[in-house]
């Protein structure tokens, strides 16, 4: 019996549509897209744009707003590095806000941003991982610079008050910053609507392939400039110079125009068949219990904690059921998860959890065998 794949919120397969979209450009149309003088690179050319118009539609922004990265992490490093280029921003805005359970790849990026002088004010968040737009609102002075809020918590689910928090931000003057990793593709987002300046998304958490990625960055009202942190070729404006990867951006635009298309049916889809993997697990197993907002998460995560049980030793024990910890970008440390940490999970239950996340081709009859063989192990 084949294996069940259940930690797309680490990974997602490639859409069999997005790799037909991307194929031409490993064939026959593998022009350089900077290639100006002929067909070649003409239709490379072509084919960035139109991805970049698919890009920005998901995200109610503009063709030209979006620039191609390599992934979220890269986008993210863009976002916050190039707000802070060495000696060019005055020691009156030097103040970042962030939340303790983001991604590493803004933690570490803040943090690093810290070690050269800026501030840093981490919030906590509450019990089920939000960050409230009060919380965000209290932490800003004059010296805030931007404020960095995930949109959705990859190892909870929980999907933050984002357009709330993007009003509080543009009323204090300060720029709003999001890792939208796992929440592009899967929630509706809108920038302009949702007051969003800088935000960052991968392709390969929605079916697009691995090392591709985008940073949406505001043009107007107010404009944002970060500066690059690499140099060399000026393509994206220069904001991130180098070769463009036309097959990752083809397939890229295609997951983006899918993902538009179904989001609605395929959020009620996935919330059933979570909810259906949840119901079974916690109706069959005492001391079972759920963290992250049930009112206000993605649709396809589910974190679940097992009371008196090794995680790790229940993973390790169903090779035929691809599950997960927490992170994928924190396995192999052997310290409990800080995200679960963060929202005061004791270190037996942090201990004890594991993350499930079903995906386009989750079928039910799939979820129904891995509940059962979790009860089976478990028990």
């Amino acid at each position: 019996m084949n294996a069940i794949y259940l930690d797309h919120n680490a990974t997602t397969p490639v859409d069999p549509r997005v790799l037909e979209a991307m194929l031409p450009y490993l064939r026959e149309r593998f022009g350089n897209a900077s290639s100006k003088s002929h067909s070649f690179g003409w239709a490379g050319n072509e084919a960035v744009e139109a991805a970049r118009a698919h890009v920005a539609l998901l995200l109610g922004a503009r063709p030209r707003e979006i620039v191609f990265t390599s992934g979220a992490t890269e986008a993210n490093n863009i976002a916050l590095l190039g707000l802070f280029p060495p000696g060019g921003q005055p020691p009156e805005k030097n103040h970042i806000v962030t939340e303790a359970i983001e991604h590493h790849a803004v933690l570490d990026t803040v943090h690093e941003l810290e070690r050269r002088g800026a501030r840093v004010t981490l919030l906590r968040p509450d019990a089920r991982g939000r960050i409230s737009a009060a919380d965000v609102k209290a932490a800003i002075t004059p010296a805030t610079r931007v404020v960095s809020i995930m949109a959705a918590q990859n190892e909870l689910g929980t999907v933050n008050p984002i357009a709330e928090i993007g009003k509080v931000c543009h009323e204090a003057g300060v720029l709003f910053h999001t890792d939208a990793a796992q929440a592009a593709g899967k929630i509706p987002l809108d920038v302009e609507k949702m007051g969003i300046d800088l935000l960052a998304l991968s392709g390969h958490k929605f079916y697009a392939p691995k090392g591709i990625g985008a940073l949406y960055v505001r043009g107007r009202t107010p404009r944002v400039d970060p500066s690059p942190i690499q140099f060399g070729g000026g393509q994206e404006r220069g904001i991130r110079p180098g070769t463009l990867n036309v097959p990752g951006i083809a397939g890229l635009g295609e997951a983006c125009r899918i993902a538009r298309e179904d989001l609605a049916s395929e959020s009620l889809r996935l919330a059933a068949i979570r909810d259906r993997l949840e119901l079974r697990i916690t109706r069959s197993l005492p001391g079972v219990s759920v963290n992250g907002d049930p009112a206000h998460r993605l649709p396809g995560t589910s974190s679940l904690s097992f009371e008196g049980v090794d995680a790790t030793s229940v993973i390790v024990s169903m090779p035929d059921v691809a599950i997960s910890t927490g992170s994928a970008c924190t396995t192999g440390n052997a310290e409990p998860s800080y995200v679960l940490r963060g929202i005061g999970l004791p270190d037996r239950l942090a201990n004890a959890t594991l993350r499930f996340s079903v995906g386009r081709f989750t079928t039910e009859e799939e979820v129904d065998r891995a509940a059962g063989r979790v009860i089976e192990t478990v028990e």
